[in-house]
Order: C-alpha cells, then structure tokens, then sequence
C-alpha cells in the first residue's frame, strides 16, 4: 500500500511532539527532584552546630555514595547546585508539593515539603512579590543553573519570565544575558516600567515597550571590518533575520527590504519594512552609518506618513518609524521631533556592551528617579 507524504508526515510530527513532551516532562522532574534533594541538604545542615563546615561535610559525603550509585549527575559540584536551588526559589514550596503528588509522591514525602520552610534561617534571594502567585518551574535544570549566577533577584526573576515565556534555549538565554537585555529595557522604562519588568517580563501593549538601547548587533560579525556599507549592514542582517528579530523583541514579523513607493513622480525606498503583531502596526526601519541629521527624521517622517495614508487598515495603529544609526544626536531628535512622534532613533553598535557599565547606568538612574520623587 502507497501510504501519502502529508499521512506520513503527520504521524512524524505526531512523534516529534510526542518526543519533544516526554523530554520536557523528565526535564521537569529532575527539576523538582533537585529543589527537593535541596531542601533536604537545607534542613540538615540546621542539625550541625558550625553550619558552614558541618554543610560542606554533607555535600561531600552525600555527592560520594551518590555518584558511586548514580553517577556523574551527583557530583560534589551539583549537590552545590542543588542546595543553592533551594535556597534561591525556596518560596515555590507548595508548587512543587504539588507537583511530587501528581507523580505519586507518598504521604511522608508530601508532609515533609508541606513543613519545608519551618525553621529555616535562609532568607530566599528571588520571594515572589507579596500578594503575587509564585511561577511553577518549566525550564530545564540546566537553565536554572545559570540563573542561580544572577546575583540580581528582579534581573534573574526577568530572564527566568522571558525564558519561559519566548521558549529560550540556555544558548539563547546566555545571549541576552551578555547583551544585557535586562538593563537596555530598563534604561528606556520608568520607575514603574522597571519593576513591571521584574514582575511580568517585557510586555508589549505599546510603542514604548518595544525599544531597548543600544541594539546589539555583534552576531552580524562586521566588527571584523574595517569598513561597511550602508548595504553591507542591511544584507548582514537578512542573512541574519532570525537573530535580528530576536534582538529587536516581541512580536515582530519581517515584510520587505528596499520596499519601494512612489509619490510625486518620484521613488522612495525604505529599507527594511516589518510588522509587529503585538502592536498592530508597521515598523520601519532605515539604517544610518554616520551621525543622524535632521534630513533622516524628515525623510523617515514622511515615510510614516504614507504608510498611514496608503498602506495600512483603518483598524491597525499609526506606522512606527525606526532610524537605526551609529550614533544618535539626542538634542536634535528633541528639538525636532514633538514628545508623542511616531518616529524614533536608535543606536546599535557591533560588540556586546560592558554589562557592568549599563548596570552603573541603571543605578545611576534610578537614584536619579527616586530624588526626583522626594
């Protein structure tokens, strides 16, 4: 019998996805087993009288008979892990209490979470807000251990959202983690956009909440050249898109390069056109080597307002017009452009940035903010 490609392709796909859960679910249990594994070595700790030396014993001891039986998976260095997971996220006790019950975890072992924050000194680095509900664990063990390296509660809690929510791998993760993602959100958000990001992650309900600065583009490799081209930059990013909208944000979908238009007799090109669905507009982007002039904002203005004449539906919103350049000239936008304008400059630049310097920045702006408020 000739069985049809779309038939085989089906139950391929009906496998793949079959795979792909099964995966995530052992994922998921070796994450609870591990904040469990680490909230035992937690409670007993509290029964030596040096906790540090008498807790560095345990570890020890415990990731010897475990690795004899188990593997390389109970090292001395992951028990660590193990313990600090805990002492991290040890506020999602009754998530997790939950979770063992539905694997058919017993009654003592159910009992034993339930009581799992009596007594504890340790002070959770990343408790939930109060009055907000704690997120269950859906990430891979291997994501949490490089969250527990953000030493930042609010940031970790941000990378840990934005990874659940935009299905991240732990490479992609890391990517924005050096690109500092989390402090080029913040430096362009208010007070009250700062810790909506701690909260919910990047949400995406208007214009505002799309932009980062600078973007980081290092993944176009042209800090190797010495020079490039306008079109230069615009090819390295096609034949990146995928990253490229990874850096830009949510929700945006790619058009058109070179989307040409003619008024007056004349052409016009703009460089790349993209929509984000979130929004429900067009995104123009051109893209600038040199200082932005004021003839940039001009030429993108009236860019914008073809788009809004001529493109888009009466119920999408107004076109949201992007200059990408080298290097922005803040005066002349404000002087330019009124405060609600549809058109906005970026910088980018082709290396990832000092995520120390963007963290004094963002110190530096929140102290700002908060004499402000006085």
């Amino acid at each position: 019998m000739k069985l049809t490609k779309a038939f085989v392709e089906e139950i391929r796909e009906l496998i793949r996805s079959a795979r792909a859960t099964a995966k995530k679910g052992v994922d998921l249990i070796q994450v609870h087993t591990n904040f469990e594994i680490g909230r035992r070595i937690i409670e007993h700790d509290q029964m030596g009288k040096d906790r540090a030396a008498y807790g560095e014993e345990v570890i020890k001891a415990l990731a010897s008979q475990l690795t004899a039986e188990f593997g390389r998976g109970f090292s001395k260095r992951n028990i660590e892990y193990m313990r600090a997971f805990y002492l991290a996220y040890q506020d999602r006790s009754p998530i997790v209490q939950s979770v063992i019950a539905q694997f058919g975890g017993v009654t003592k072992t159910q009992s034993m979470i339930a009581q799992s924050t009596d007594g504890l000194v340790h002070r959770s680095l990343t408790a939930e807000p109060p009055g907000s509900v704690p997120r269950p664990f859906i990430l891979s063990w291997t994501h949490y251990i490089f969250l527990l390296s953000i030493q930042n509660p609010d940031e970790r809690r941000f990378y840990e959202i934005e990874a659940a929510d935009q299905n991240w791998t732990v490479r992609i993760l890391k990517r924005q983690f050096d690109s500092s993602l989390y402090e080029r959100l913040a430096l362009s958000r208010d007070k009250a956009g700062v810790r909506q990001l701690a909260l919910e992650g990047q949400t995406v309900k208007q214009p505002q909440d799309l932009w980062k600065e600078p973007l980081v583009l290092e993944f176009l490799g042209l800090h190797e050249q010495h020079r490039y081209s306008e079109s230069d930059l615009e090819s390295a990013i096609l034949d990146r898109i995928e990253q490229f909208l990874l850096e830009l944000g949510k929700g945006f979908l790619f058009e058109a390069r070179q989307k040409r238009f003619t008024f007056d007799g004349e052409h016009f090109f703009v460089d790349l056109v993209f929509y984000n669905r979130l929004l429900r507009c067009y995104v123009l982007i051109d893209l600038k080597l040199g200082r932005l002039t004021h003839q940039d904002l001009g030429q993108m203005q009236m860019y914008v307002n073809y788009f809004d004449r001529e493109v888009k539906l009466e119920d999408e919103r107004s076109t949201i017009g992007m200059i990408l350049c080298k290097q922005k000239n803040k005066a002349l936008v404000e002087i330019t452009l009124p405060p609600d304008a549809s058109i906005h400059a970026r910088e980018y630049q082709l290396y990832l940035p000092s995520k120390a310097e963007l963290q004094q920045k963002l110190v530096e702006w929140v102290q700002e903010e908060e004499r402000g408020d006085e």
